[in-house]
């Protein structure tokens, strides 16, 4: 499909639109905001605090390190095999072309809308294809990017429906960002390998959350609330699994019940409902306790938090898109670590407790993102990188990395002056000349690279 000539704008020109963008976004949100408001949100300062202002930040980050990321890279001498004396070497990095970025529902702006941008600043076309209740905010944005400068064929935004994705990633793209559930990854997946089209996939999740036995339990309580209640749950990396040591287990059960009994309702998706429903029902029959919520699917409902709970549980392996929550007692940290492992999802993760017992947890697990004593805000900072692994997905979006994810890397040799001995064939001097060299430049000990430099100068005298 023939290409934009964005690609051809210098990159200085390409975030100039994108800083135009940022500030149109300052100057009046209220247009994004209106298009943000859904039911799992309680107010608009929900919307601006976990969708435009990250959202505006990411683009300040790209205007800020795009030009030190994408410039071409030359790799002067140092490191050069000897033998390519007179080869120059430089990477540069270029588009893919066209970029199919397929959103979810939960945050219709900010995750794929910094996919989208990250994709623009390096120069290729995007394709959106906005989650079920996001094309108000994609086109929001694509009609301000366009009043700033972008050419309208940069970015075309497709209806919601599944088939304009297959559509796209069949007819046009060159590279595909998908966030949503694994299940639809996997379909996602399939209509890549078709066409050989590489991806990046964020898989949704299972989150767990470590207490180690200093934490503080008031703030973990607190923590834990929140993350039920933001976004109504509907969160990638809210908290699912919480692993607590079992002597500080009734006195979690009684923060947390306080904590929980201060919170509203919250919309839920009607599926996701009925989903965590039906494990917890499963969790409750084989010996998990109901602590807080009913067991009923409703429109909205209060968070369902179980305790008692086992890694088989299918409650534990499942990314449930709404308010369910058990607690798990463990031994140690030790213990609570082997237990995560049992989880096939591995994108977020959260630890309480000293920062230096922290640390040497997190260095032991498996997540894509870990936060040491806090969960969920961290991660919108416009360096981080973003992704999962298992089955939460693979590749990363956002921060530095995110940036060059959507690049690929050519590299350009240039041999300088006249001298091409590597076209005439190797005869039996030259063999023993290349057995020299290999003696002189890896062999072990000083005699042994001495013998072979005396080698070479010998095969080369004759």
């Amino acid at each position: 499909m023939r290409r934009s000539s964005w690609a051809d704008r210098p990159l200085a020109a390409r975030l100039s639109v994108l800083r135009a963008l940022r500030r149109r976004i300052a100057e009046d949100p209220g247009p994004l905001v209106e298009a943000l408001r859904r039911p799992t949100r309680a107010a608009d300062a929900e919307s601006l605090a976990s969708e435009v202002i990250p959202f505006a930040d990411a683009i300040r980050f790209l205007e800020r390190v795009a030009p030190r990321l994408l410039r071409a890279r030359r790799l002067g001498r140092n490191g050069r095999p000897a033998w390519l004396a007179g080869v120059e070497a430089e990477i540069v990095r270029e588009p893919f072309g066209t970029v199919v970025v397929i959103g979810p529902s939960n945050y219709p702006l900010f995750l794929p809308g910094v996919q989208a941008l990250q994709a623009l600043a390096a120069g290729n076309d995007v394709v959106w294809k906005p989650g079920a209740g996001g094309t108000a905010a994609a086109a929001a944005i694509a009609a301000w990017l366009r009043a700033c400068g972008l050419p309208p064929e940069a970015l075309r935004v497709l209806p919601e429906d599944p088939e304009s994705a297959r559509r796209a990633i069949d007819e046009e793209a060159d590279l595909v960002v998908f966030t949503g559930s694994a299940a639809t990854a996997r379909e996602i997946l399939a209509h890549c390998a078709s066409r050989l089209v590489p991806a990046i996939v964020e898989a949704s999740g299972c989150d767990a959350v470590f207490v180690l036995e200093d934490a503080d339990l008031d703030r973990v309580a607190a923590c834990l609330a929140f993350g039920l209640r933001w976004n109504g749950a509907a969160t990638c990396i809210a908290p699912k699994r919480v692993f607590v040591p079992a002597r500080s287990l009734p006195a979690l059960e009684e923060r947390l019940d306080a904590a929980l009994s201060r919170e509203a309702e919250v919309a839920v998706d009607a599926r996701a409902a009925a989903l965590g429903v039906d494990c917890a029902r499963e969790a409750v029959a084989e010996g998990a306790r109901l602590l807080h919520g009913e067991l009923r699917p409703l429109p909205r409902m209060r968070p369902v938090v179980l305790s008692d709970a086992s890694p088989a549980m299918r409650l534990l392996r499942e990314d449930v898109f709404a308010p369910f929550l058990s607690l798990l007692p463990v031994a140690s940290a030790e213990e609570a670590i082997e237990a995560d492992a049992r989880c096939p999802y591995a994108l977020g993760a959260s630890i309480f407790g000293d920062e230096r017992r922290a640390r040497a947890v997190a260095g032991r697990i498996r997540a894509g993102s870990v936060t040491i004593n806090d969960l969920i805000v961290p991660t919108a900072d416009p360096r981080l990188p973003f992704g999962g692994r298992g089955r939460s997905g693979f590749g990363k979006t956002r921060g530095q990395e995110g940036l060059l994810a959507m690049t690929t890397s050519k590299t350009i040799s240039t041999r300088k002056g006249r001298t091409l001995r590597h076209l005439t064939p190797p005869g039996d001097r030259e063999e023993r000349i290349f057995r020299a060299w290999l003696a002189a430049a890896h062999g072990q000990g000083f005699t042994r690279r001495l013998r072979g430099i005396a080698g070479i100068l010998r095969e080369s005298a004759r």
